[in-house]
């Protein structure tokens, strides 16, 4: 089953949820991260909830989330937009710990738990839309429901997971929010809480391999869902060789004659991705000219 994600309605239209597979599209950035089980669990949790959010977003809008807690993963950032698109990267990749009391990887050790959850949302207006609240918990699913309640003033509830391998790699990895719109009442709010509270964690329910459809069945009761639509999912850089030709040019001639003096061209490495960008002697001499015609 490849990566997708799901965007629903229950209870009347009182409730609005979505639910994504995302095993492969964390994988992908296990891969490129070389990251070791505790780190991807916390990078996979917050790409995931990432992607969700971008879904909420329309068109050619994008997000941002930062979460910034005083662990020793240091800051995990996650990009993603409308179409399902999602990149991410975690400061320090290379932390794990022994599993924690209830038998999980101990994510809250390694983000932390004091420090922010920031988003960024650029809807293509002049000023990008920010909001920041306080880490809670670490264990960044719980930070996000935080981060709804307070920033957005929307009750959600956030679920989140990621299992991993023997050999680093994942196994499973999705999660789900589901948000009470303006009007809902205490019975259907009851009813979902308590839905809640006996099911399974998301990852034990994408290995066992229900559907994000059947992820959203088990969390609000199967009569109740309506699928309103779904989309692919995957990690997708938007960085290119141009791009960073531009950030090249942007330091301006005399750093980019030292880069040539110095180096004899230059090397340029996307954070997101780790893709590596070449630039030869030649190419910055390019920049140079250009520079100086305009």
């Amino acid at each position: 089953m490849s990566d997708y994600l799901v965007r629903a309605l229950a209870y009347d239209g009182k409730v609005r949820a979505f639910a994504a597979r995302t095993t492969e599209t964390v994988g992908e950035a296990q891969r490129r991260h070389n990251t070791w089980p505790t780190a991807t669990a916390a990078l996979g949790r917050s790409i995931t909830g990432g992607v969700i959010m971008g879904a909420m977003l329309k068109g050619d809008d994008k997000i941002t989330v930062k979460i910034e807690g005083n662990g020793p993963i240091g800051p995990i950032i996650v990009d993603s937009n409308a179409k399902g698109e999602v990149r991410g990267f975690v400061t320090n990749p290379h932390v794990h710990f022994e599993l924690n009391d209830i038998g999980k990887l101990d994510v809250r050790r390694a983000v932390g738990t004091e420090g922010a959850l920031t988003v960024v949302k650029d809807l293509g207006l002049r000023d990008m839309f920010s909001g920041q609240t306080p880490i809670v918990s670490g264990e960044i699913a719980e930070d996000f429901t935080y981060y709804f309640a307070v920033s957005e003033q929307v009750p959600s509830s956030v679920g989140l997971g990621v299992l991993v391998n023997p050999d680093n790699t994942v196994l499973a990895s999705g999660g789900f929010i589901v948000q009470l719109m303006p009007g809902c009442d205490d019975e259907v709010i009851t009813k979902i809480e308590k839905q809640l509270s006996s099911i399974e964690p998301v990852s034990k329910m994408i290995e066992k391999g229900l559907t994000p459809e059947e992820i959203l069945e088990a969390v609000l009761g199967k009569e109740q869902v309506k699928v309103l639509n779904s989309m692919p999912l995957e990690f997708k850089c938007q960085c290119s060789k141009e791009r960073f030709g531009a950030a090249i040019m942007s330091l301006g001639v005399g750093e980019i004659q030292e880069m040539i003096d110095e180096d004899g061209g230059a090397e340029a490495e996307c954070h997101f991705c780790l893709e590596k960008y070449n630039f030869d002697e030649s190419e910055l001499k390019g920049f140079i000219n250009e520079i100086q015609e305009h």
